[in-house]
């Protein structure tokens, strides 16, 4: 069996980096729990305006959402989890930090069986304890394996280039 020591010298992350892991697990929860509360508020608001024919929401029920407690608190948690995540990427190396994002849809499916009251089965559970033990695995082998890199100006600007087109092409 090795020794603590090598098993040290073989993490890649610092400890300050290992401080990214559980504030990206926190940006899932908040991110979670701020899509469900907002759903709640979109939904409650549904209840006391008609539909538009467009689908679009119109500024009306803009000004309903703006008065439901639950889709401003919904939106407060969503901006609080992109600022943990951003905080967490600070942290550690994206390789790491990015698949716990998956954790948030697992707790969102738990949030909503518990809204709706679907019960748990065998065939639910399983694909979530799959999901959960893959995440696991993998930030656990990124962990001991994933390097920061700097990127230069070419890169960063190839990067930024691709990013527009992309957005350009989705856009349309």
């Amino acid at each position: 069996m090795p020794a603590l020591s090598e098993i040290s010298n073989q993490i890649s992350l610092t400890p300050l980096a290992a401080i990214g892991i559980p504030i990206a697990l926190v940006g899932s929860v908040f991110l979670a729990v701020g899509a469900q509360l907002q759903h709640r508020g979109v939904a409650q608001m549904d209840r006391y305006s008609a539909p538009s024919a467009s689908g679009a929401l119109s500024l009306g029920q803009i000004l309903l959402l703006l008065r439901r407690p639950s889709w401003l608190f919904g939106t407060l948690m969503l901006g609080l989890a992109v600022v943990f995540q951003l905080t967490s990427l600070s942290l550690a190396p994206i390789l790491v930090v990015q698949p716990l994002g998956a954790v948030a849809l697992i707790i969102t499916w738990l949030v909503n069986a518990r809204v709706t009251g679907v019960k748990l089965t065998r065939a639910t559970t399983r694909p979530i304890i799959f999901c959960v033990v893959g995440v696991g695995l993998f930030v656990t082998i990124a962990t001991f394996t994933a390097k920061s890199k700097e990127i230069t100006q070419t890169e960063l600007v190839i990067i930024l280039s691709l990013l527009a087109a992309i957005t350009v092409i989705f856009a349309l």
